[in-house]
């Protein structure tokens, strides 16, 4: 430890014959305290005649008036913005209940039982609803409750395995105007700014819980699983919240401080040591593929008709001779029109019209949102050291083999959900 030392607490014990000045300091000190006192005492008067200070009584007037027992309560009126918020988008959010064929208990027949239960959104006054593919597969109906109170049966209008989004209808009649959500935009969002979650959590007994966070960020590539297999099918950039996300949030919605929608929650990590790690499908993602299914009933994915894997992911043995380290290594080629373009395995594929390809996640973003099945696109790729641009017909993404036996039939009044999975879509006992 040091001690600071500007010379002013030196001892006097190092002082010369000059220390008698210490006395003759103190002497003016106290005279000119003195002739300060008098001079007080002669200016007072003075300057309370002029008004120049309050006399002592009305100093103690004004200390009187300012007692606590005078002062008047103040009322707070508190219109906070998150509870704006929560009041202009819960009207909206809805339950979803699974009912799937089940064994009874004890015996070997068979019933209609609840499998779980999931959130969803309502987003016409027409009563469409908005939730995830995984809430409602496989079952063999769909129930929607209303305002905590109205239980129907809804109408499987599509689906989309691939983003994990479906759209339900019910009767237009149990619909109010207040109770169709607003949409926002999510590519305006910002990290840092508050997040809201509203659904059921454990289900219907804990129905429009109502947990806050912030946007941890706005571009995270997250899996997208079968539930009923385990499968990963896919992947797509989500939304990540610190918002408490759980069993039974799974189709709500994810809202921003204006009681916007701006994603539809649909999994969260649960490993060991994690904690705040929620996902949603962005808003702006949502409306694409709900406008898809209303049309014509499912989405339409375009797709190269290849197999492949991120060129940083693939294994330093297996790595290509190329002049890049990005792109889409080529395992395989699947369709017709991709093989008489010319693409080969171990082909690396960099662009598509000109829009950079960086791994797997950006081929697929690049595919589904510029393009549609039937087009013909150039895509230009790295065959050892030289780069080639070929002229590939675009097809379409086939729904997953895998999920064909647990998916509701369009149209029909079924839905469903499935088990736990290692990100936990809300599968298990609440969706």
């Amino acid at each position: 430890m040091g001690f600071y030392d500007d010379g002013q607490f030196r001892s006097a014990k190092n002082r010369g014959p000059g220390s008698s000045s210490l006395l003759r300091w103190i002497a003016v000190v106290v005279v000119s305290a003195v002739i300060g006192s008098v001079t007080t005492m002669a200016a007072v008067p003075m300057m309370i005649e002029a008004n120049i200070i309050a006399s002592p009584t009305a100093a103690n007037a004004n200390l009187e008036n300012m007692s606590y027992h005078n002062l008047q309560p103040v009322t707070v009126q508190i219109n906070d913005a998150v509870v704006q918020a929560v009041k202009k988008v819960r009207p909206s959010v809805v339950g979803v209940v699974n009912y799937q064929m089940m064994a009874n208990a004890g015996s070997t027949s068979t019933s209609l039982q609840e499998e779980g239960v999931g959130s969803g959104v309502i987003f016409s006054s027409k009563g469409y609803i908005v939730t995830n593919y995984h809430v409602v597969q496989g079952a063999t109906k769909v129930e929607v409750v209303i305002h905590k109170k109205y239980h129907v049966y809804a109408t499987v209008v599509g689906y989309d395995p691939y983003t994990d989004l479906a759209v339900l209808k019910v009767p237009s009649s149990y619909i109010q105007p207040g109770d169709v959500a607003q949409f926002g935009n999510s590519a305006t969002l910002q990290v840092g700014e508050p997040a809201i979650a509203i659904g059921n959590p454990a289900g219907l007994d804990f129905a429009d819980t109502v947990t806050t966070g912030v946007i941890s960020a706005t571009q995270r590539t997250m899996p997208v699983i079968d539930e009923a297999t385990g499968n990963v099918i896919g992947e797509q950039t989500e939304l990540q919240t610190d918002a408490a996300i759980n069993p039974g949030n799974s189709g709500g919605p994810l809202c921003n401080i204006l009681g916007q929608v701006i994603g539809i929650n649909n999994s969260k990590i649960v490993a060991h040591g994690f904690e705040g790690m929620g996902f949603s499908i962005p808003i702006n993602e949502v409306r694409t593929i709900v406008d898809q299914i209303l049309a014509t009933g499912h989405a339409t994915h375009a797709a190269i008709g290849v197999e492949g894997e991120s060129l940083s992911a693939v294994p330093s043995e297996y790595q290509p001779n190329v002049p890049v380290d990005y792109g889409v290594w080529v395992v395989s080629v699947m369709s017709a029109s991709a093989k008489a373009s010319g693409l080969e395995h171990g082909d690396v594929i960099i662009a598509v019209d000109g829009h950079k390809v960086t791994g797997i996640t950006s081929l697929r973003s690049i595919l589904w949102k510029d393009f549609q099945p039937g087009q013909v696109v150039t895509v230009t790729v790295y065959r050892d050291q030289q780069k080639e641009n070929l002229k590939i017909k675009l097809g379409e993404l086939p729904p997953p083999s895998n999920t064909a036996s647990s998916s509701p039939a369009p149209g029909s009044s079924s839905g469903g959900s499935s088990g736990i999975n290692p990100l936990d879509p809300f599968g298990g006992a609440g969706n």
